[in-house]
């Protein structure tokens, strides 16, 4: 088979190294990827938002198989071009992918299914936000409708933090932020499970735990995620029952209701307390850290499991799940997620010993004259899995040492909460 990811971020390394491993594949193709991934498939330059250009580019490379991998495709419809234009594609459709792309729009259909989640108001007007606030008092969420990479949530622990935090958003996220909505803060313990859907078939295919703060002991401003593992205790099987049968499932059957049927993975961002879960939100895409550790775990079969989904077959399908653990640890440009230098070079990566126990999944890099550089904010996801999450941090952090990086960072507590 021809494959194509697209997308160029470390969920598109872990996706493209695990889609290698599967005798399948026989050719790999990335748009446009990065450094670390060129070393394992082709990368091509190429504009994963264009519709057009990425269905001639599949036509023109006889490409089998497309797997979308960032939302913003997602959403802006490409999933649903290279569907009509005859390909076998992995992601949701323009429609479905509202679910991350718009969060009123989840809250209503939350609201349908009478899946649990936060209390919620919705506002286009920041002075009527404000009063709303004043009203409700803090911690309070404040969160951009749209998609905003990550960056659109504000967890107001004060007034004056939630108050700030929707000038913020109605000034700075543009059309993401035309509309704000407000959420209850939940307390509790978070964690995110990862489903398969195929439009009627739903299959578990994994819990994680990502580390959303920039600091230590979860401090600091939120980021993307600087780290992650794999299983999250805090996800025992009961606690997933419940969400599937409380959550996901009735979403899913209104999915369908409305016209819109679902079909990708869900990434179901979970608050647990008191072993009752409730939704945070819905991404149609694997999380970014989450997905190196569930594609460490997963290998090869990750490919059979996306293409069962494609073609509407996942009811023949199940997870073949080693019992190990696995944890990913993120290594970010100084300053992130503020400002940051880009071009710093990164030494130290060929001397690593990298294989189905330990790798560096590449995020942000590109290569030059022999060099590898650093072009993102969160650069590197070291990776490996162990018998024990201990055993797989020791082995993260070890491989962290290694790396020659002055100008980057890391947090060194990923898992901390599990061990």
């Amino acid at each position: 088979m021809n494959i194509l990811i697209l997308g160029s971020g470390g969920r598109e390394h872990a996706l493209a190294w695990a889609v290698k491993q599967n005798p399948k594949c026989d050719r790999l193709i990335v748009a446009p990827g990065n450094a670390g991934i060129a070393a394992i498939a082709e990368c091509a330059a190429l504009d994963i938002l264009d519709s057009d250009a990425v269905t001639q580019f599949a036509a023109e490379n006889a490409v089998d198989f497309i797997i979308v991998g960032p939302e913003a495709p997602l959403a802006a419809g490409v999933a649903d071009a290279c569907r009509a234009a005859g390909f076998s594609v992995f992601g949701p459709s323009k429609a479905a992918a509202r679910l991350e792309a718009s969060k009123s729009f989840t809250k209503a259909i939350c609201d349908a299914a009478k899946a649990p989640t936060a209390a919620y108001a919705r506002f286009t007007d920041a002075s009527a936000a404000k009063t709303y606030v004043e009203r409700q008092g803090a911690p309070i969420v404040i969160k951009a409708d749209g998609l905003a990479a990550g960056k659109g949530v504000i967890v107001a622990m004060t007034m004056a933090e939630a108050l700030d935090g929707i000038e913020t958003i109605f000034s700075d996220f543009g059309d993401a932020g035309a509309e704000v909505v407000i959420e209850e803060f939940m307390e509790g313990e978070e964690g995110s499970l990862f489903v398969l859907v195929d439009g009627e078939t739903l299959l578990p295919i994994g819990t994680a735990q990502d580390h959303k703060r920039v600091g230590d002991g979860d401090t600091g401003p939120n980021t993307g995620g600087m780290g992650a593992y794999s299983p999250a205790p805090v996800l025992s099987d009961a606690v997933v029952a419940k969400a599937m049968d409380e959550i996901v499932g009735p979403t899913m059957r209104e999915m369908v209701r409305q016209g819109m049927p679902y079909q990708g993975v869900l990434y179901v961002g979970l608050m647990i307390k008191d072993g009752q879960p409730r939704l945070v939100e819905y991404n149609v895409r694997f999380g970014d850290p989450e997905c190196q550790v569930l594609m460490l775990r997963l290998g090869a079969q990750a490919l059979d499991l996306m293409q069962a989904v494609a073609e509407g077959r996942l009811d023949q399908m199940q997870v073949n799940w080693a019992d190990d653990h696995a944890i990913t640890v993120v290594m970010a440009a100084n300053g992130y997620p503020g400002s940051y230098a880009k071009g710093t070079e990164i030494k130290g990566l060929d001397t690593l010993t990298e294989d189905s126990m330990n790798i560096v999944f590449h995020a942000g890099t590109t290569e030059k004259d022999g060099a590898i550089l650093a072009t993102g904010g969160r650069v590197l996801n070291v990776t490996a899995r162990g018998a024990t999450l201990a055993e797989a941090r020791a082995r993260a952090y070890g491989m962290v040492e290694q790396i020659d990086w002055p100008q980057g960072f890391c947090r060194k507590d990923i898992g901390w909460r599990a061990l």
